[in-house]
């Protein structure tokens, strides 16, 4: 009975993404001003937002609005609410930031699962263990899939140098020249191939020798080597800089920003209003029961 159960809903999904409406379309309303509430939220929440200045910061905000017109965002048995978009949205603008007019051109659909999820989409049998994934092939092909505890994981602890959402939208990057191979295109065009392979050589030995605090799961291969490393370059920009500054430097020119020389620290800033807090119009309620998810 639960096998024919997971075949169910494995084709349910199949078949959503085949007769799905067509084009790109956002999935909501998508405001045309950036609501104050969000950016409350983004301010508490996501630390490259908070430590921008304020123009950074609308250009942010415009990014993200774009991004929420363009790609549809949708939740498989679990729901979607503003928190999540805007945590989905940063996670794409957060590597592409210093890149005017960016288009993540082969993506129009972010599906939002309610736990961790098999090679084969499946989230409720055994053997899960991915948090994050792009579609690669048929159906999948323009489709990017996260956990949706494992997306707010990422920004909710800041010291673990780990963020699925930046590390998948690291891959959407590194897909831009056709191929995620791990080696981004500013890398080709800047003819520094050799020099790049032999770093990610040389790290990856170390980590397979215990000798790095790069996540492991680094080693797997290149496309994953440039993933890790990016997570862990935007979310501890000095630390990284600092243990790895050769990786620092290249990672500098691949995302065209110096973070750990302009960003606000490496861990996020002090939190005045967390989700938990109560929430500042007075309602007596749970900031994120109230003026988050309410208009």
């Amino acid at each position: 009975m639960i096998i024919k159960i997971l075949v169910g809903l494995f084709i349910v999904l199949i078949l959503y993404l085949l007769f799905r409406p067509k084009g790109i379309k956002s999935g909501f309303d998508v405001p045309e001003v950036f609501p104050e509430k969000w950016r409350l939220y983004l301010d508490q929440e996501v630390n490259f937002y908070a430590s921008l200045d304020k123009g950074e910061k609308a250009v942010f905000e415009a990014d993200i609005l774009r991004f929420l017109k363009r790609v549809r965002i949708t939740g498989i048995q679990v729901e979607v609410d503003d928190e999540d978009r805007l945590l989905v949205a940063s996670s794409a603008v957060i590597p592409v930031f210093a890149f005017p007019d960016w288009e993540y051109s082969s993506l129009h659909e972010v599906l939002l699962y309610p736990d961790l999820f098999t090679e084969k989409y499946n989230f409720s049998e055994q053997g899960r263990n991915i948090s994050g994934m792009v579609g690669s092939g048929g159906v999948m092909h323009h489709v990017v899939i996260f956990s949706k505890p494992a997306l707010h994981q990422g920004f909710d602890n800041a010291s673990d140098k780990m963020n699925v959402g930046i590390h998948e939208f690291v891959h959407l990057f590194d897909k831009q020249d056709g191929e995620i191979d791990g080696i981004p295109h500013i890398i080709m065009k800047n003819q520094a191939v050799l020099p790049w392979l032999h770093l990610i050589s040389e790290n990856t030995n170390e980590m397979l020798a215990g000798k790095s605090d790069i996540n492991i799961y680094g080693a797997t291969n290149k496309q994953e080597f440039l993933a890790v490393v990016s997570e862990y370059f935007f979310e501890r920009p000095k630390l990284f800089q600092e243990k790895h500054p050769d990786l620092y430097k290249v990672l500098s020119q691949v995302f065209k920003t110096d973070l750990a020389n302009s960003q606000v620290g490496d861990n996020k800033l002090k939190r005045t209003l967390g989700r938990n807090n109560p929430c500042p119009c007075g309602s007596g309620k749970k900031f994120k029961d109230c003026c988050m998810n309410h208009d």
